[in-house]
């Protein structure tokens, strides 16, 4: 070898390693800062919790002061009411606001038995306050007969306002806040757009690639449509968002739905799915041994014998990366969905509804006024979960399908 060559060589190797570095560190960079925004925020409560906090306004018939035994078990942090058999502790929100939480309600407290006092369709209906709420206001009564204000509006803390609460003698009203800030909705709404999408798009992706792989026959029509879906993989998600408006909201209207809607959603992304299921089911068909196919005939089957009973169940682990590209392409869409879905975070989304899916919320809480990195990097955590654990998933199966398909 030759000095020139060995440098050459060397210099490339170089190029090699330096460039898979970059790589490495950029994707190690983009995971660790959203682990260390997010990880604080990540929790039971926010996957389960609804986004908008609901508020509530009770009062009492009969709300008068006993006494009660803190429990053992409460935190130094934890501040107990005595008087009403209740616990609080500070809290801040995702938008670093200050709360005081309900952290303890003993079964005596009238706390547990309250009477709504919100106008509408709950009112005058007994009502409970739950570990979790955030208390707002709340006024008493003390022994003279006047009232004693308290609360997050007025500047307190748990202890603060504990120690407010013990000076009085009965409680007059407390309005309070359900926990907000979650994401279930869009949980919700991401599993059901998943679910419509892969509905409509597959049976559509699979069966066009089985067309232009193993039937149609190679002319100018069938070259022109294959470029038409190659350009199709590249147009940008905001322009399939603008025709899903235009040309998918008239089919939505048919079905009695008036305005953006999860089944808008899905028919849009089942459209922008199509070229990747497409050449992905292609890619795996293709790569089916051209003696399976001739076996199979000659034994006396059919063509669409041959496709269905042959070649596809062998392409199957190849289908299911298909699958696994078109979900993952799913959760991180955005733009196509704003128009098609919107941005309201819905916590009871329907399919003839609108609602966020979590790349969508994503964008919802970073186009604030102040945007909430927290909120955003703890459900880009959840993103890239879901994402792994269906790589992981897909992996294994095909794997399986491989095995068995050897030992066949």
């Amino acid at each position: 070898m030759t000095r020139t060559r060995k440098i050459k060589d060397a210099f490339l190797n170089a190029l090699t390693y330096l460039a898979s570095s970059l790589t490495l560190i950029v994707l190690v960079a983009i995971f660790g800062f959203v682990v260390i925004q997010g990880k604080d925020s990540l929790s039971m409560e926010m996957l389960t919790n609804n986004y908008w906090t609901q508020n509530y306004l009770i009062t009492w018939e009969d709300s008068q002061a006993t006494h009660f035994e803190r429990p053992d078990d409460l935190k130094d942090n934890e501040f107990f009411s005595e008087k009403y058999g209740i616990a609080f502790e500070d809290a801040i929100s995702h938008e670093k606001a200050k709360l005081i939480k309900v952290s303890y309600v003993d079964e005596n407290s009238p706390f547990r038995e309250s009477i709504n006092a919100t106008k509408g369709s709950g009112y005058g209906n007994s009502l409970t306050v739950n570990v979790g709420d955030q208390i707002e206001k709340i006024d008493a009564y003390d022994e003279s007969g006047d009232i004693i204000l308290m609360g997050t509006i007025f500047a307190d803390n748990a202890q603060s306002m504990v120690s407010k609460l013990d000076t009085s003698v009965s409680l007059n009203t407390v309005y309070y806040q359900t926990p907000g800030g979650g994401i279930w909705g869009s949980l919700l709404a991401t599993l059901m757009l998943i679910g419509l999408s892969l509905l409509f798009a597959l049976p559509l992706g699979i069966f066009a690639a089985i067309y232009l792989t193993e039937i149609a026959e190679p002319n100018r029509f069938n070259s022109f449509i294959e470029r038409c879906i190659e350009m199709l993989a590249g147009v940008p998600s905001i322009i399939f968002g603008l025709m899903g408006i235009v040309v998918l909201y008239p089919i939505t209207t048919l079905f009695n739905i008036k305005g953006l809607s999860i089944l808008l959603g899905s028919l849009t992304m089942a459209v922008i799915l199509l070229p990747v299921i497409i050449r992905s089911v292609q890619e795996s068909l293709i790569v089916v041994p051209q003696a399976y196919r001739q076996a199979s005939l000659s034994l006396g089957a059919s063509q669409t014998q041959t496709i269905f009973k042959v070649i596809l169940p062998s392409a199957l682990p190849g289908i299911l990366s298909a699958v696994l590209l078109a979900v993952s392409r799913i959760i991180g869409e955005s733009a196509a969905l704003i128009y098609t879905m919107g941005t309201f975070v819905n916590d009871a989304p329907r399919v003839g509804e609108g609602a966020t899916t979590l790349a969508v919320q994503i964008w919802s809480v970073m186009g604030q006024e102040q945007p909430n990195f927290e909120l955003a990097s703890a459900i880009s955590i959840i993103i890239l979960v879901l994402v792994l654990l269906l790589n992981v998933s897909v992996k294994l199966l095909s794997k399986r399908l491989n095995r068995k398909l050897g030992q066949a």
